[in-house]
């Protein structure tokens, strides 16, 4: 069986995997890139937030993906029945981009898996993990193709990238249950034959159709538009027939867009994921560092997913780094405390949209710009800066303000 030594083995090549590996590269260190399947290849999360572009300029990504003229996003628009709520990104508390890019993942992964091989990066397409072993922090991985053929790596550091895929939270037992409620998603593309012109036909757009459930439309460069229905699991599979049925029905829900959608044909079949949400037991241990989705998704409300996967993989390749150069590194409070901030802020806000307080705010009148705008850096990503109070009260700011709103209602 072949044999092969790497620094470090990171898996999957998705945005987390590419900002590891062309930062890893850049500071000298051998690297390679596993990857189960074949590019281009369909996955959703295709809405950015502008705290990933910090990421991607940092490593030299940046210019590879701007070169594909992908749709900008420069804020988010909020719908309830007649009520609207529009964040710009441009006007939020924290410093930082005020855009990012709404783009389908078959295309925008592979730029990025493109310029990391041209960097000089390899990247085992279509080899799939079967098997890990720890000595220390010294790994060796079993890879197999569909040919049957398999390879040993051996790795100094592993970085898990795997996104859905979860490869080391499945093969290490880490996986624990979400604290968030069940909730399922059914997607798909179409060609948006009835888009508006102007901003209201490329505008990202959060539907909510009824208490809990929401519709996503996502309209790229490319002429095609994601959407995606989302709500509790019983509300998803209340439906019946197949998925082009289901989602045609639910589709009916929503005033503002069905009329845009209703004869437009899907580009591929709905997919419906159940119970999304996933968490694990610990985010590292001796050798490995989980990234990304394979370490925890929350929900797709916010489009957190490539901010977290891009936040969580340039910081562990940085502390793999540091690690491989002999230096002490404090995984507990570097890696886990750090990444946990971020997603308690991020899981509040989950949370607060189904309990509808945060709906409260959005589309309370009249506006409070100051609130807004410390909001907005929420939803931009920057989870991070406890200037903000909405991030470091955030347990207890929404509700606490949406109570206060609710008792002005009340008031005679």
């Amino acid at each position: 069986m072949n044999t092969e030594n790497v620094d470090v083995l990171i898996i999957g090549a998705g945005p987390s995997g590419c900002v590891s590996a062309a930062y890893l590269h850049k500071k000298g260190l051998s690297v390679l890139v596993v990857e189960k399947s074949k590019f281009p290849r369909f996955v959703i999360g295709e809405s950015l937030l502008p705290k990933s572009m910090e990421h991607f300029k940092e490593v030299g990504l940046f210019d590879c993906l701007d070169a594909m003229n992908f749709e900008k996003k420069r804020g988010a628009r909020f719908i309830r029945g007649e009520e609207v709520c529009l964040f710009d990104f441009s006007k939020k508390y924290t410093e930082g981009w005020d855009w990012t890019w709404q783009a389908p993942r078959a295309d925008f992964d592979k730029a990025l898996a493109d310029e990391i091989v041209r960097k000089g990066v390899p990247i085992a397409f279509e080899w799939a993990v079967t098997d890990i072993e720890f000595d220390g922090t010294n790994s060796k991985t079993t890879i197999k193709n569909e040919s049957g053929e398999e390879k040993i790596i051996n790795a100094k550091h592993v970085i898990d990238s795997s996104g859905y895929g979860r490869v080391l939270p499945r093969l290490l037992d880490l996986d624990k249950p979400s604290t968030l409620p069940k909730h399922s998603s059914i997607f798909t593309h179409v060609i948006d034959t009835n888009r508006p012109e102007g901003t209201e036909g490329t505008l990202i757009t959060f539907d909510i159709v009824k208490p809990q459930v929401w519709l996503w439309v996502i309209p790229f460069s490319n002429g095609k538009t994601s959407l995606g229905i989302v709500g509790p699991t019983e509300f998803i599979e209340s439906y019946k027939g197949n998925t082009s049925e289901m989602f045609s029905e639910m589709l009916k829900l929503s005033t503002h867009y069905y009329d845009r959608f209703k004869d437009v044909d899907f580009e591929f079949d709905p997919i419906c994921i159940k119970n999304y949400s996933k968490s694990v037991t610990q985010l590292y241990g001796d050798g490995y560092v989980l990234t990304g989705n394979s370490s925890e998704f929350l929900d797709p409300v916010f489009s957190s997913g490539v901010a977290f996967a891009t936040e969580s993989s340039l910081l562990a390749a940085k502390l793999v780094e540091r690690q491989l150069k002999g230096e002490s590194v404090d995984w507990e409070n570097e890696y886990t405390n750090y990444i946990k901030k971020g997603v308690n802020v991020f899981s509040t806000y989950v949370k607060e949209w189904y309990t509808e307080n945060l709906q409260t705010l959005f589309f309370h009148r009249p506006e409070n710009p100051d609130v807004k705008e410390k909001i907005c850096a929420v939803l931009a990503g920057y989870v991070w800066d406890e200037t903000n109070p909405f991030v470091k009260k955030h347990d207890r700011a929404v509700s606490s303000m949406a109570h206060l709103i609710d008792m002005e209602k009340n008031l005679p």
